[in-house]
């Protein structure tokens, strides 16, 4: 296959064409994800039921004693936030990957990876997608969970809520095109790959307890997650009606792991791009 040279080509396009670009493959995965509707259908019912049983733990502890009745609705409001996170974090994670295993599937990767678009473009219009395809996922799952509990949100920060979410995404997007290199360089088991990874952050981001009940290595290690601070910020703000004022420090560090993880993403792909064409990795598969 005769490589086709792109920088050029990038070099030249002007800003505004730039985004066009990036917006194109918003639309383009707008119908990936129409063509695979089923699956959509899939992830929300499995993203309801699991925020349900994770969820009802806290009336399970109201009712046998183990929590008492003053804390039974800050402790549904935390695991609601918690499975509403996760469900959010996990869909931006799996957008990059899923696409490239369906790409692969299609035989399309081929042309997607050759066409003459910077990488940079095209990488950031499957991330927006993928942010906002969480974002609609998540809404859903939350209109369809809310009315199985009492919950009272009215102190609530939502303008912090929102703003730690939004600079959060940027780290997320990031390990999002991290997991997406999984599939490309291990066709067969790059996506339960990504699931592992998935797992991890699982583990040590604080999604259904506080990281302080971690042990002492681990409660290091949670550092390392964006998603930890991400879900602090988001229940200080929900739960305890944390202002923006008070989410400078959260807000600081969410911002210092956007700087350094996107960088690191984008060059992990492309390195992870150009020693998949030199082995023949993007071939069609299934």
């Amino acid at each position: 296959m005769t490589a086709i040279s792109t920088a050029p080509h990038a070099a030249t396009l002007r800003t505004p064409r730039r985004i066009a670009l990036g917006w194109a493959f918003v639309e383009r995965q707008t119908n990936l994800w129409k063509r695979y509707w089923a699956w959509e259908i899939v992830w929300l019912v499995y993203g309801v039921v699991n925020t349900l049983a994770v969820t009802f733990i806290a009336q399970e502890a109201g009712r046998t004693g183990a929590v008492s009745a003053s804390e039974v609705r800050r402790l549904t409001l935390f695991l609601l936030i918690g499975t509403l996170v996760w469900a959010y974090l996990s869909a931006v994670l799996d957008d990059m990957s899923l696409v490239i295993t369906w790409e692969r599937w299609e035989g399309t990767i081929e042309h997607t990876l050759m066409a003459p678009v910077p990488r940079l473009w095209h990488l950031l219009g499957m991330s927006a997608f993928g942010v906002l395809h969480a974002v609609i996922r998540t809404a859903a799952i939350m209109a369809c969970s809310l009315p199985f509990f009492t919950v009272d949100l009215g102190h609530a920060s939502w303008s912090a809520a929102v703003m730690v979410l939004a600079v959060g995404s940027i780290s997320l997007v990031g390990l999002g095109i991290l997991a997406g290199i999984l599939p490309l360089l291990y066709p067969e088991r790059g996506v339960q790959m990504s699931f592992m990874v998935q797992a991890l952050v699982l583990l040590i981001s604080g999604v259904y307890y506080s990281v302080d009940i971690l042990p002492g290595w681990l409660r290091t290690v949670s550092h390392l997650s964006p998603a930890t601070y991400l879900l602090r910020g988001i229940r200080a703000a929900l739960i305890d009606g944390h202002g923006l004022s008070s989410q400078g420090e959260t807000l600081a560090v969410l911002g210092l792991f956007g700087v350094v993880i996107v960088p690191l993403s984008l060059a992990g792909f492309s390195a992870a791009e150009h020693w998949a064409k030199k082995t023949g990795r993007l071939k069609r598969q299934g």
